[in-house]
């Protein structure tokens, strides 16, 4: 049996909850107002007010060692959000849930070329702490013009060794089984949650892009599951607005909003980010659902619309697009996120003989920086 929340747990569910009310009302409206992109219902007809109808997502959550021996570690986490309109966004993190000497980020402009999503680096946390984190986005036009905040806490890593919950899974929204608000939505989010786990590793499929939502699905009971319905999953994914309408759809889940605010996420992508067990080599031409036959092309399309919706920490210029890397979680625990699908060679019965670019898997650049991040914590003991 899942274990019960606790009081400070259940406040924390009010608390966030507040940019996800609105989904609470009528279904009805829900639809309207999170397919055409609009503010919810807590901003009421003051369409001129920016809001972050998506809620806040933390992911990346690391371990940073001090710059000498003697100096203390530190916790670097990913808070991202999203906006319904060009804005500038405010964040600001504090110990304390009534945010009394908060400290505040420099604002974000969150920008209609990244589809007005945004993340910031929360960096030189305190460890083993809890982080309340609030957000809000400020009109363009006006400084006066702010959205209704969003919130949310998380606890940091620590250095000391100990027990650890966390969690892990994958595939959401998959084989046409969406939100279903007469079956409660996500629930599964609301009991991972009651768990209260450290993080949550998302381990791909994180959308099914080639996965179209119908209006109904039969259940094996004779009863009909209907799922909530946005046009960017009436079909396949093929532009960059139907992959990012995948990733707004699964976030009208008041579930998931309500994971998101308090659970860190370490996410992989898998092939359904694009499309069924897509490499190089997929061959769409007798695919009727796709117009677009251009696998690198709608992987590229694909890629963009992850790394925009992903909790997950950016590199620089030069691989700005990897998904494969280390984190670090406290003395016992270090996690090297994989890229299982980028690098490998195209999908052939995999006999070949020899390893070479045709039984590339996880390719060879990606394999030695696996290998010498095992040999190095290895050397350490870990």
């Amino acid at each position: 049996m899942p274990t019960k929340p606790s009081s400070l747990l259940r406040r924390r569910l009010l608390l966030t909850s507040a940019g996800a009310a609105a989904t609470r009302l009528v279904p009805a409206l829900l639809v309207p107002s999170f397919a055409k992109g609009q503010s919810t219902a807590i901003i009421g007809s003051d369409r001129s007010r920016p809001a972050l109808s998506y809620g806040l997502q933390f992911g990346d959550p690391r371990l940073v060692p001090g710059p000498g021996e003697r100096s203390e570690a530190s916790a670097s986490v990913i808070a991202w959000t999203r906006a319904d309109r060009a804005s500038r966004l405010h964040v600001e993190w504090s110990l304390a849930e009534n945010f009394t000497n908060s400290r505040r980020l420099p604002a974000l402009l969150l920008h209609p070329a990244t589809d007005q999503t945004g993340r910031l680096d929360l960096t030189g946390l305190p460890i083993g702490q809890r982080i309340f984190v609030r957000m809000h986005a400020e009109s363009l036009d006006s400084h006066h013009v702010k959205s209704e905040p969003v919130t949310g806490s998380f606890m940091t890593p620590t250095d000391h060794p100990g027990n650890l919950r966390f969690m892990w899974g994958g595939d959401t929204a998959g084989q046409g089984w969406g939100i279903s608000t007469s079956h409660g939505g996500m629930t599964i989010y609301r009991t991972m949650l009651e768990q209260e786990p450290a993080f949550f590793v998302h381990s791909g499929d994180t959308i099914y892009a080639d996965g179209p939502i119908a209006a109904e699905q039969k259940m094996p009971d004779a009863s009909v599951w209907r799922n909530v319905l946005i046009e960017e999953k009436a079909k396949v994914a093929e532009t960059l607005d139907e992959f990012r309408g995948n990733y707004r759809y699964n976030l009208m889940d008041e579930h998931l909003r309500g994971f998101n605010h308090q659970v860190p996420q370490i996410w992989q992508w898998d092939d359904h980010e694009v499309t069924n067990n897509w490499s190089d080599s997929k061959d769409l031409s007798a695919d009727v659902r796709y117009q677009e036959k251009n696998v690198a092309l709608l992987t590229a399309r694909a890629s963009q619309a992850f790394l925009e919706y992903a909790p997950i920490r950016l590199h620089g210029d030069e691989e700005r697009d990897r998904v494969y890397r280390l984190l670090s979680y406290g003395p016992l625990l270090d996690l090297l996120m994989i890229d299982m699908r980028s690098y490998r060679g195209p999908n052939t019965t995999n006999l070949q003989p020899a390893y070479d670019p045709d039984s590339h898997f996880l390719g060879p650049v990606q394999l030695a920086w696996i290998k010498r991040n095992l040999k190095a914590r290895r050397r350490r003991g870990r």
